[in-house]
């Protein structure tokens, strides 16, 4: 088939390189000059595993080209994609302006009938504003379809290709007989496409990263009632997920969530509830324990300390990227611990396999970027694990000691278990779970 997607962000590089690889004709639409020539000159902009070799060989047979022609792309496909950004506003609503200004632009261009999809996270009654946009210009029939992207960021490339379900908002047959045949190659498995009206396919998207997010919160909230009682947060969530009705995943706690997805979404559903005047009091709930999770490593720094100046203290940061396996920075709670610990004074240096470039690029943060984990912890005070990256699992912890000035380590993921860092001497702060040692009690290197 002939597929157009509009925008080559995140989701649309992802969802034009795998409908390519399918064997489908393809061409991507972006008005970035500079990342069009980064495309065409065969360089991914972003960082997903798999995608750079998918994009390779689709661009080298030709199955994958892009343009900064809305027309030619127009012209030349049967379905088109918009996945375009609809960031959060002042207020936490979706911003539709990208979305609904290249709809008006395919109204003025179509002549034959299209289907054109929402690839982009919209709120609820987008698909109806879409209709009307193209239709306000023409005359020519075309179908609007919902098709909520369900991809986790550093398995994107594996949940396209192996989709657990994919979702289809529509109530036309000829759109309904188009997507099926686009998406066939993806479910051969027997994994579903579910098909619904448009509406209940935009909640659906909202509704099962707001559902995530509520896991994530309620079980940091679990953690931290676990501190104040004396149990252990990691067996409580053992406990929990084995239980089928529950399930083992997202009750690992942390430092709260970050990334484009749950922290807009969540934002974006509750703001929809409040205009359709109802209050959504779990999702505001959310939102507030996770603004505060995001805090909690900082509070342990300070108490540890008991002092709120940290002038001439010096931290090494594990970790910036919201998750691992991406370069994604956006809402990361490591940037928001790091700006705290510098606004008590401390300095940082900080490693992180892929995202350093992001922060240096987008925030205006004062941190020292090193080459290397072992790097980030020569003669610091104390080191913050952030994010989970493998690396990180199972490091060389003798050279790690011998490298602090003190063997203290706070750790926003629970990467390590208590008995290894008491055996190996480290001062050892983690989240929902027992203290390690007391820094009375270990030597200082200096």
């Amino acid at each position: 088939m002939k597929v157009a997607v509009v925008g080559t962000g995140y989701v649309g590089l992802v969802t034009g390189t795998c409908f390519s690889e399918a064997g489908n004709d393809v061409i991507c639409v972006d008005n970035n000059q500079e990342k069009l020539a980064m495309l065409r000159d065969g360089q991914v902009p972003i960082y997903e595993p798999g995608l750079e070799t998918l994009f390779d060989r689709n661009t080298k047979e030709g199955r994958l080209s892009f343009t900064d022609s809305l027309a030619d792309a127009v012209d030349f496909a049967e379905i088109i994609f918009l996945a375009l950004p609809t960031p959060p506003t002042e207020d936490g609503s979706a911003d539709l302006k990208y979305v609904l200004g290249v709809a008006n632009e395919i109204g003025k261009l179509i002549t034959e009938y299209k289907v054109v999809v929402n690839k982009s996270t919209v709120p609820v009654g987008t698909a109806d504003k879409v209709r009307d946009a193209i239709s306000a210009v023409t005359d020519v029939p075309f179908d609007v379809v919902s098709n909520p992207e369900f991809l986790r960021e550093g398995f994107a490339v594996q949940d396209f290709m192996k989709p657990e379900r994919i979702v289809l908002g529509s109530r036309s047959e000829p759109a309904i007989d188009a997507m099926r045949r686009l998406y066939k190659p993806f479910v051969m498995s027997g994994n579903p496409i579910i098909f619904m009206d448009e509406r209940s396919a935009e909640v659906t998207k909202y509704a099962a990263n707001s559902f995530l997010a509520t896991k994530i919160s309620f079980m940091n909230e679990i953690a931290n009632l676990c501190e104040k009682v004396g149990a252990d947060v990691d067996q409580v969530r053992r406990g929990m997920g084995t239980d089928s009705r529950i399930g083992k995943r997202f009750l690992f706690p942390g430092v709260g969530y970050g990334g484009s997805c749950f922290p807009k979404d969540v934002s974006a559903l509750f703001k929809t509830s409040q205009e359709y005047e109802y209050m959504f009091k779990i999702l505001d709930s959310v939102m507030n324990v996770n603004e505060i999770q995001k805090g909690i490593l900082v509070d342990k720094v300070r108490d540890f300390y008991q002092t709120t100046d940290l002038s001439g203290k010096t931290f090494g940061v594990w970790g910036l990227a919201f998750k691992p396996n991406t370069d994604d920075i956006r809402e990361a709670p490591a940037l928001v611990i790091i700006k705290r610990l510098l606004e008590m004074g401390a300095t940082v240096k900080a490693y992180d396999p892929e995202a350093m470039e992001s922060v240096q690029k987008y925030t205006d943060l004062d941190i020292e970027f090193v080459d290397s984990q072992y790097q980030a912890v020569e003669g610091v005070d104390a080191m913050l694990l952030i994010t989970e990256w493998n690396e990180f699992r199972t490091p060389d912890f003798d050279r790690i000691k011998s490298s602090m000035k003190a063997p203290v380590i706070f750790d926003g993921r629970n990467v390590y278990e208590l008995d290894t860092m008491r055996n190996l001497g480290f001062v050892y702060h983690s989240i929902g779970r027992a203290s390690v040692a007391d820094v009375e009690k270990i030597p200082s290197n200096e």
